[in-house]
This record gives C-alpha cells, sequence and structure tokens, in this order.
C-alpha cells in the first residue's frame, strides 16, 4: 500500500481559454475537476499506475465533500481529518495559445492542535500496511512547518521508503529529519535556499553541493525541458523525455514523485526508476484532469526517454 500525505488539500478548478486577455471577458465551455494538492495529485497518479493508495489529508466544508467523492471515484482510500473553514479551490487558467497555466487560489482550513492529532494518530496506525510514503504538499499555518519531520522518523523506523515534496519553511525542517528521497521543482529550490534559477549546468553543481552539504541520501529536482536531475548514492543522473505540447502541466511533478516510488520500492536501478518518471511525468500534462495520466501515453513516450548518468 501506497500512502500520501496531504495536510493543504485543494480541488482543483481547471478553464481552458484559447488566450489571456487581460480586461476582456473571456468565455469557455471547457472545463475540468479535479483532485488538487500535491500529496493528492500523487495519489491520483499512483492509482493511474494500479496501485493500492491510501491518502491521509484536512478536508472543510462542501468544497471538502465534493474532493472526497472525486477521490473515492479513483479508488483512492480515503482518512478525512474533518476541520474548519473550507478546503482550498485552486482555479487553473489554461491559455492554450501561449502554453500558459496560472493558478488562482481561494479558500482556507482552520486547522487545530487537535485536528493535528487525529491525523497522526491515523498516520501511526497505518503504518504497519504502508510500502512507500510520500509527504507532499504544504502544511496549514497553523500547524508550523514541522509536521513532516515530526513522522518521518516513525516511518523510517519500520523501514519504510520515505519521498518529500515541499519547499521553503516545510522542506527546511523536513530535511533535518533525513527522507530517502528529496524532491522539488527548480523554482521550488531557488525559493527554498536562496539559489536562483540559472543555467541547467549551475542547477546541476548548485545540486550536488547541497546535496553533499546536507548529507541527503537522494535528491531529485523536476526542471520542465530540462529534464528530471538526481543526485543519489549511486550517481548523478539527468533524464530527459521528449517535450509535449501540454494541455494542464498541474501535477506532473506529482507524477515523478508517484512513479519514482513505486519504482524504487520495486528495486529498480535509478536509472530505471528515472526514465519510467520522466515518461509519466510527461504523460501527465496530456490530459485535463490534474494527476489524470493515460498509459498509452506513458508506453508511447518511455522508449524515447534518455537518461544519462553525470558522475
Amino acid at each position: 500500500m501506497y500512502l500520501t500525505i496531504c495536510p493543504n488539500t485543494a480541488l482543483d478548478k481547471i478553464f481552458f481559454i484559447d488566450e489571456w486577455i487581460p480586461g476582456t471577458p473571456m468565455r469557455t465551455n471547457r472545463f475540468a475537476r479535479s483532485a488538487g494538492g500535491k500529496g493528492l495529485n500523487s495519489a491520483v497518479v499512483l492509482r493511474h499506475l494500479g496501485m493500492e493508495t491510501t491518502s491521509i489529508g484536512f478536508f472543510a466544508g462542501s468544497v471538502g465533500e465534493e474532493l472526497v467523492e472525486i477521490l473515492e471515484g479513483y479508488g483512492i482510500n480515503i482518512y478525512p481529518v474533518w476541520v474548519g473553514g473550507t478546503t482550498r479551490e485552486a482555479h487553473v487558467i489554461a491559455d492554450q495559445k501561449n502554453n500558459i497555466h496560472s493558478h488562482v487560489i481561494a479558500g482556507e482550513m482552520v486547522v487545530s492542535k487537535a485536528h493535528s492529532k487525529v491525523f497522526i494518530a491515523h498516520f501511526i496506525n497505518l503504518l504497519d500496511k504502508a510500502e512507500s510514503i510520500i509527504f507532499a504538499g504544504s502544511i496549514p499555518e497553523s500547524l508550523g512547518p514541522g509536521l513532516y519531520s515530526e513522522l518521518i522518523p516513525l516511518a523510517k523506523a519500520k523501514g519504510i521508503l520515505t519521498l518529500v515534496d515541499a519547499q521553503k519553511d516545510v522542506m527546511k525542517e523536513s530535511i533535518k529529519a533525513k527522507p530517502d528521497i528529496v524532491k522539488m521543482n527548480r523554482d521550488e529550490f531557488g525559493w527554498t535556499f536562496n539559489k536562483p534559477v540559472a543555467a541547467l549546468e549551475k542547477v546541476i553543481d548548485e545540486a550536488i553541493a547541497f546535496h553533499d552539504a546536507h548529507k541527503l541520501k537522494n535528491l531529485v529536482i523536476t526542471m520542465s525541458e530540462d529534464g528530471t536531475l538526481a543526485v543519489t548514492h549511486k550517481g548523478v543522473f539527468l533524464s530527459k523525455a521528449p517535450r509535449q505540447k501540454p494541455v494542464n502541466a498541474a501535477g506532473a511533478g506529482d507524477a515523478v514523485s508517484s512513479s519514482l516510488a513505486v519504482k524504487l520500492q520495486e528495486g529498480k536501478s535509478w536509472e530505471e526508476s528515472l526514465r519510467f518518471a520522466s515518461a509519466v511525468g510527461a504523460a501527465a500534462v496530456l490530459t485535463e484532469g490534474t494527476g489524470d495520466v493515460l498509459m498509452e501515453d506513458v508506453n508511447r513516450i518511455y522508449p524515447d526517454v534518455k537518461v544519462e548518468k553525470i558522475s
């Protein structure tokens, strides 16, 4: 069973428009509703990969109820912790002409320490069934940034593979617990650790230095058309899939997280795991729903993925 942890859930509403023109009315009859929040996106991908998947998250109000219904439709086992406020709604504006995707996020949950205790209790009860755990996304401000760093040692004590996909203070706290995989995109790496986005060669050098300085096990950075960089205990790798014309680019990085966890848990090499993860990430941008993946797209893209061992 794959367990995904998503404290800050969201309902994605994706609107596909011809072109974003400020100050003018823009109409569309093409839109989709999807699960949102990194951990839930990863859970959706896992289900498309045929994995038994369980998710724990905070949910609130009628938006939260709608989101749970969507997740159950995928066959995800949901352990919702109901809180105050409302689950976020992420309005994704997909500009088809310019291939630009913008996010407008509204809503906020009210999470107390008592809610957190219920969340942690669910986590502890599920540990004996979990093979891999993905901790993903932001954490409600009322709980502080240390929730993942509190839970990771509990998973490590049972030998469970742990992957963290987060940014800013949440990631700074999480790396102290030494998860098996630290995963960010290039922008998140820059925002979090004051490493401005730069040319690929510079990012590679910065990533290797960061990995070594913090004594990380494995560091993965997704970089859109530049591919996926992995600084691992087996070497440094760069994986690139053929560029796709995106329909909805949201959730591509979460697809990489999910598929890496699956292949590494199966005992595959980093090269093979990255090749598969890159194909899944590329396929994820071709669907309207966030996190949705068609395996026919994965199988088509996979043979053309290139993996280079840098060092």
